[in-house]
């Protein structure tokens, strides 16, 4: 068992170890820790975004600059995206990986997201959206083997954590 802070700063060595230079995020209170450390770490450009859109946009240039990127968000968000996924990402074959909450799960207390423990993954699943779940701490390198095969494959993937994990509890 670890703390926030200490998960949270995995991440960012995950990240920083794939070359990631960019952080788009949107506030997410699971992801609190993890945007702020990105936000502190000089080894990152973090750039708050206020749409989900915007991270795709920002991410896919940042790809085609040659600038290692990395969008985080939560799982409301990344169910907005699957037009924009589509039409840009796959369509030009533009990589990217993206840091998602998985709310909705068996233990979520807000009842307001069951319809992401009902959708989201069916969702991913549906567009052929490669995606690993994170759900204990040692599988945070999971979020380099995710970033490396996104750009093997020219195509996004997600790397989507548990609340325990980002809790420390994982």
């Amino acid at each position: 068992m670890t703390d926030r802070k200490e998960v949270a700063a995995r991440i960012a060595e995950q990240a920083a170890g794939c070359g990631v230079e960019i952080v788009a995020s949107l506030p997410d209170n699971w992801m609190s820790e993890v945007i702020l450390t990105f936000d502190a770490d000089d080894r990152f450009r973090h750039v708050p975004v206020n749409r989900e859109e915007s991270a795709v946009g920002l991410c896919s240039g940042a790809f085609l600059s040659g600038t290692g990127s990395l969008a985080v968000m939560g799982a409301s968000g990344l169910m907005t995206l699957i037009y924009a996924i589509t039409k840009i990402n796959y369509t030009y074959e533009i990589p990217m990986t993206i840091l998602a909450t998985l709310r909705g799960a068996p233990g979520d207390k807000a009842k307001f997201h069951v319809s992401n423990g009902l959708y989201f993954l069916p969702s991913l699943d549906a567009i052929s959206l490669t995606y690993t779940v994170i759900d204990s701490a040692d599988k945070i390198p999971e979020i380099s083997r995710l970033y490396h095969h996104a750009r093997t494959v020219s195509r996004p993937t997600v790397a989507i954590l548990t609340r325990d994990v980002l809790r420390g509890e994982a």
